[in-house]
Order: structure tokens, then C-alpha cells, then sequence
């Protein structure tokens, strides 16, 4: 019998009937997890989204970046500023279809063409809007491998 989610393996895990545990999105440790008290996740999915212009002292705007997690349209759905660390999205924009201004002492750092790192709120929303994950080791990509919803399709 399978039971359980990232959330509450300890608690399915004590469950007599259950014979098997599954961690799920977990595993990419999304930023809904940060919250959680008996699990804390080690962030192993990012995103990279271009530097596009620097409007100013202590911000960037980033090419695109709506990626939205379903759920209540509130701040825990929105993707964060992982790389570099001390960037943070601004809170009158968000994160946007078509650019995402990110804050901080950090942005200063930053040329037009780098990447900022941002980690997804939910793993299946992220793994639907690109076709493939590159796995790393260390810094050397050493696979690249079709996302698991759709298979290598991009469907939104």
C-alpha cells in the first residue's frame, strides 16, 4: 500500500498498512516547502532567467518569469530569487509574462546577459513549462533529461 507525500512521510511511514512511501515534489524542494517544520527541503530545481536592462541602482529586470504556481493568487505562488543571494522580487510587480524586476544590493553586481537563479513555488507547475531539466555535478552539466509532465513536451 502506497501512501504518503513529501509533507507527511514521517507520519505515513508509522501507519501499519502503508508498505511503501513516496516523497514526491519534495524532492526538487520547491519554496512551498520551506515552510514545512519537519522537513526542511535542499533547494535541487532553479531557473535561470536573463538580465535584460538595469534601470537603476539595486535592481534588474529579468526576461519574462510568470511562472505562477496554481493555487490562491498570493505571495507564496510566485518563484524567488535564489542566485545570487540578497535578490528579492519587487512586491508592486512580481513576478511577470514578460519581465520580472528583481531588488537588491546584489543587482548592482549584475550585467545585461547574466542569469539570476529563482526557484518555483510548486515542482509539476515548473516541469510544465520547460521541456527538459539539466542535471548538474557540481557545476558540469552531466545529462539532460526530458521533464516528467509531457515527457519533453511544453504545453503553456
Amino acid at each position: 500500500m502506497n501512501g504518503g507525500g513529501t509533507g507527511s512521510l514521517e507520519r505515513t511511514a508509522a501507519e501499519a498498512a502503508v508498505t511503501e512511501v513516496a516523497a514526491g515534489s519534495g524532492l526538487y524542494g520547491p519554496t512551498l516547502f520551506d515552510a514545512y517544520g519537519a522537513f526542511t527541503p535542499r533547494p535541487a530545481a532553479l531557473f535561470a532567467l536573463p538580465v535584460v536592462r538595469r534601470p537603476g541602482p539595486g535592481v534588474v529586470t529579468l526576461l519574462g518569469g510568470g511562472y505562477l504556481a496554481s493555487g490562491p493568487a498570493d505571495a507564496a505562488r510566485l518563484p524567488r530569487p535564489h542566485l545570487p543571494a540578497g535578490l528579492r522580487l519587487d512586491r508592486m510587480e512580481g513576478a511577470g509574462e514578460v519581465q520580472t524586476p528583481v531588488l537588491g544590493g546584489a543587482a548592482d553586481g549584475l550585467a545585461v546577459g547574466d542569469r539570476v537563479y529563482l526557484r518555483h513555488a510548486k515542482a509539476g507547475e515548473l516541469c510544465e513549462r520547460f521541456t527538459s531539466l539539466h542535471l548538474l555535478e557540481g557545476e558540469r552539466i552531466v545529462e539532460e533529461v526530458p521533464t516528467y509532465r509531457g515527457e519533453g513536451q511544453c504545453f503553456l
